[in-house]
């Protein structure tokens, strides 16, 4: 009830504004690192497999640790644990800075040691999304999660709008060198930021569980909510075969002619799409959740469709920013049935099984789509990945009904 009279009711909360502020700022610094990372490869290698190689060395280490780092977070100190991972973020970025400023011999030679360092990242994220998530859930009030939910994707968005169109034009104007430096100084504050949170670990529930059943715990409870399942599923395959911007520096450079200016502005029209129905979200109550939720994906995969056959450069801005709008608005559903339906008890093991499914749909995806492109042909492997989509959308109300017929969250 106060969050409709409220707002605001989460920035309120002085830990809250510690927790978004740190999330900002790393977000910042992960979507500069994203953005030049791309085009640095690709400018070296001319060759979409190695963006989708980009996302592989990623979605691998990222997969595979997040079952147990799910049990670590519900285990141990969850705000020790992000800031660990924090800090591993900046000596990536550090590690990146080297390379571009005194590997170049190696890098024109190989891609390996861009990968190794993606790789290491991609470890890091994976402890880092369970812990900081669940940590999140505990500093709000359970009346007012929808609400923080909601702030704390707006916010997230924004920072993935400046950062992408921040890192393409560092890039053009400055070179690597420089973008590296901000993502550094930008993790830093995030690690600084994160430890003013004023936190007291709750006590680890006592269970006779094995580690083998801890690590399914988070498998096993989602078996038991199908709505949650669902909505998981529905994420994964639309995302897997729908978006694609792993491919962006081939459309910024060989389509659209606009350059890593133009990749950066690209990159972040989806999330600046993303803020401005977050806005919106967080002063309306959402109802009709689960048929919003199947036309927001439709709507997804068709604005990659049209993306994919345009050739002007505003109307693929436009595209990229009514995608942000209605991905943001599935994203708000999901995590706020993940958080609502999950005891907080088990919130690390089920955030790390959630981020399989969106690490899968991310970064598998990047690595699908570089294969699709190099199999396919770009635009034809973009189009195809956007009538995948409509096809699951279609498949999953027909098989998940009582998806499709929810109505609110709170």
């Amino acid at each position: 009830m106060a969050e409709r009279h409220d707002p605001y009711i989460s920035l309120r909360n002085t830990r809250f504004l510690w927790y978004v502020a740190s999330l900002v700022a790393m977000t910042l610094g992960t979507q500069i690192q994203a953005t030049v990372v791309a085009w640095q490869v690709y400018a070296l290698t001319k060759d979409p497999l190695s963006l989708g190689l980009v996302g592989l060395a990623e979605a691998l280490p990222f997969i595979a640790a997040a079952l147990y780092a799910g049990h670590v977070a519900d285990r141990h100190d969850r705000k020790l644990l992000s800031l660990i991972a924090i800090a591993v973020q900046l000596g990536c970025g550090v590690a990146l800075l080297l390379l571009t400023v005194y590997g170049r011999a190696l890098l024109a030679r190989t891609m390996i040691p861009i990968y190794a360092v993606v790789c290491v990242s991609g470890l890091a994220r994976s402890f880092l999304q369970p812990a900081r998530t669940a940590l999140g859930a505990e500093i709000v009030p359970r009346q007012t999660y929808r609400n923080a939910i909601t702030w704390r994707s707006s916010l997230w968005q924004f920072a993935a709008v400046v950062g992408p169109a921040a890192g393409g034009m560092i890039y053009g104007f400055s070179g690597a060198r420089l973008a590296y430096i901000v993502e550094t100084i930008l993790c830093a504050i995030a690690l600084f930021l994160f430890a003013q949170i004023a936190y007291t670990r709750l006590p680890a529930v006592a269970t006779e569980l094995t580690i083998a059943e801890n690590l399914t715990v988070g498998i096993r409870f989602l078996l038991t909510q199908p709505e949650l399942l669902g909505a998981q599923l529905l994420d994964l395959f639309s995302v897997l075969f729908g978006g694609a911007p792993a491919l962006l520096p081939i459309f910024a450079s060989e389509i659209l002619l606009v350059g890593p200016q133009g990749l950066g502005i690209l990159r972040a029209a989806p999330a600046a799409g993303a803020v401005l129905i977050s806005l919106l979200l967080v002063h309306r109550k959402l109802r009709r959740a689960g048929r919003t939720l199947f036309v927001c994906v439709a709507a997804f995969g068709l604005c990659w469709i049209l993306f994919a056959l345009s050739r002007w450069f505003w109307a693929s801005l436009a595209l990229l920013f009514i995608s942000g709008m209605v991905d943001n608005v599935s994203v708000v559903i999901r995590s706020t049935l993940l958080t609502i339906r999950t005891p907080p008890q088990m919130l690390g093991r089920v955030s790390a099984v959630n981020q399989i499914f969106i690490g899968s749909s991310n970064e598998i995806g990047s690595f699908e789509s570089g294969v699709a492109a190099k199999l396919l042909g770009t635009v034809r492997s973009v189009i195809l990945g956007g009538l995948m989509t409509l096809g699951v959308v279609g498949v999953t109300a027909w098989k998940i009904p009582r998806l499709r017929d929810l109505d609110e969250l709170d």
